[in-house]
């Protein structure tokens, strides 16, 4: 029996990803925004996201566009890569 009412899970892909310094904090929400962090400034980085396959597309609020792709299990965010939160390559 089905729930008409139940939320569909996430996508694999939302949740926190960091830098292995942690200084560069994204978060991708699930209703499709990510907000990201850059040291001690929060959401300095907002917008929405698309993911097709591994492969994830980026347009901020101010316009810009990005592109991003996840390999096992690491985000390759042009120049950034990110893992995700809790990973054991990341430094606290």
């Amino acid at each position: 029996m089905s729930d008409e009412h139940t939320a569909p899970a996430p996508h694999p892909f939302v949740g926190m990803w960091v830098t292995a310094d942690g200084h560069i904090r994204q978060e991708l929400l699930p209703d499709g925004r990510y907000d990201e962090a850059r040291g001690q400034r929060r959401s300095a980085y907002t917008g929405r996201y698309t993911v097709t396959g591994d492969h994830i597309d980026y347009v901020d609020d101010t316009g810009f566009t990005a592109t991003g792709d996840v390999r096992d299990g690491v985000l390759f965010h042009e120049h950034l890569v990110l893992y995700r939160e809790g990973d054991h390559r990341v430094r606290r």
